[in-house]
């Protein structure tokens, strides 16, 4: 990448930063944001790590950290990532992508059914390879081998799509506090770390969420499946 290339991606990111804020700052929509799981908001004004730790307490979750990392931190190789949020590893290091079924039928539009939704969170780790193959096949076992093989086709949600669900911007995504109740699928890799606390997205670009591996399972219910290589 020459220096116009890295200036241009940069400006990109601060423009992208500048749009958070607004957001936080002026939008009333992320403070009055459903709660995934209860039907309390949090109070306008609130910062994102306030609001969050608000929802985690009410799940019951008391081994979590929030740390914020510098503008540049996607720029940074994954050992300096873990660095900067003195993780053991890099493959502590995880993420929340949407997936969309893209043939899905018409009929199914939304998340209400969550063996058989148009939309799934994976959580995976930054080092791994998303197996789509594997997840399809758990899902078609779900559903007692019902539903045709050739009805799930899970492919990357458009980020226009993964805002509207979540509410959080590219890189910000995390699982608590949605806007929609997308199901989760954890990748079956992160039950096995040691220790069992990793990073995800915490709502914001520069916000990063540690926490326990039991008690986001136990708070989120997620699927656990062997969907990485």
């Amino acid at each position: 990448m020459d220096s116009l290339e890295k200036l241009e991606t940069l400006q990109a990111r601060i423009l992208h930063r500048i749009t958070e804020l607004e957001i936080s700052l002026y939008g009333q929509q992320l403070a009055s944001v459903s709660l995934s799981s209860n039907d309390s908001t949090a109070p306008a004004g609130d910062t994102m790590d306030s609001r969050l730790t608000a929802i985690l307490i009410a799940l019951g979750v008391d081994d979590f950290l929030f740390k914020r990392v510098p503008f540049d931190y996607y720029d940074r190789s994954l050992e300096s990532r873990r660095d900067i949020l003195g993780a053991p590893s890099i493959e502590h290091l995880c993420k929340s992508i949407v997936l969309v079924n893209t043939q899905a039928p018409a009929s199914v539009t939304d998340c209400s059914d969550r063996n058989n939704s148009k939309y799934y969170v994976v959580v995976i780790q930054y080092m791994a390879r998303l197996n789509a193959e594997n997840i399809k096949n758990f899902l078609y076992a779900l559903n007692d081998r019902k539903i045709p093989k050739k009805r799930f086709n899970f492919r990357l949600a458009p980020e226009e799509d993964s805002y509207e669900l979540t509410g959080y911007g590219h890189n910000a995504v995390t699982c608590f506090g949605s806007k929609t109740n997308i199901p989760v699928i954890l990748d079956e890799a992160i039950t096995k770390l040691e220790p069992n606390f990793f990073w995800l997205g915490g709502g914001e670009v520069d916000l990063k969420l540690g926490i326990r591996t039991p008690q986001f399972i136990t708070a989120i219910k997620p699927f656990i499946v062997s969907c990485s290589t």
